[in-house]
């Protein structure tokens, strides 16, 4: 559904995935959830437009992602170690608002925010800012997974073509997934084992098998369809979660 999603909102599947993954599990094994989905799906769209990326503007922006990465990787760890920023008492349970649901959260409306009004679709940033651009979208990629819209933003004025627009980013996605995931699985190993992940390794095959569906239906149609109705509607669902994340509901 999340993945079908994405062909209608015009929102990425990091960012819908994510919410969802988080309203059944701890929001920092959700991240890494959405991540090993997302590295799945980027690496099944390499293979159908890998040969159309631009090597140049990988070396410029994809290397200065991967650092920046391991960083926001390692915040987000760190984040999870901090005591809980408040405690209180809704319809006679208590609830603790923890510093990772609540950053999550906030980069969550951000970003939904920042994706409802197009701002970054309007956003063209000079090509010599690459670099730096590699470092935003790397350093937020590895935080929460919110890399593709600030990434699109830098490239859209590297005159690609449109292949090798979705060609690089992927590959530029694929360097930062796999940075971040290396630090989850050392950090998240007990946080794992607590939620029991094993027995839910169906529900991640199938989120990987509807994004390949997702991957493989948005390649074949010529034009993105974004709605304005669903796009909408999912902006409120997703700042709907990020205030119950930020608050300790879920």
């Amino acid at each position: 559904m999340v993945s079908g999603l994405t062909l209608f909102s015009g929102f990425g599947l990091g960012t819908l995935l994510m919410p969802a993954f988080a309203i059944f599990f701890p929001v920092e094994v959700a991240v890494a959830m959405t991540a090993v989905v997302h590295l799945a799906n980027n690496i099944f769209k390499f293979v159908l437009l890998g040969k159309y990326a631009d090597k140049k503007v990988i070396l410029r922006f994809g290397v200065a992602a991967i650092p920046a990465a391991f960083v926001g990787a390692g915040l987000l760890l760190g984040l999870t170690r901090l005591e809980p920023l408040a405690t209180y008492e809704l319809a006679g349970k208590e609830l603790q608002v923890t510093p990772v649901n609540f950053v999550i959260a906030i980069l969550m409306i951000i970003f939904a925010v920042m994706e409802l009004g197009s701002v970054f679709t309007r956003l063209s940033i000079s090509q010599k800012w690459l670099p730096i651009g590699g470092v935003v979208s790397g350093f937020f990629g590895g935080v929460s997974g919110h890399q593709g819209a600030v990434r699109s933003a830098f490239l859209i004025r590297c005159g690609l073509s449109k292949e090798s627009f979705i060609a690089t980013g992927v590959v530029i996605s694929c360097m930062v997934d796999v940075t971040r995931l290396g630090i989850y699985l050392l950090g998240y190993s007990e946080r794992f084992a607590a939620v029991r992940i094993e027995e839910n390794y169906s529900l991640l095959a199938a989120a990987v098998g509807a994004a390949f569906i997702g991957a493989f239906v948005g390649n074949r149609l010529v034009k993105k369809v974004t709605l304005r109705a669903v796009r909408i509607i999912v902006a409120i669902t997703l700042l709907v979660i990020a205030v119950g994340l930020g608050m300790g509901i879920i």
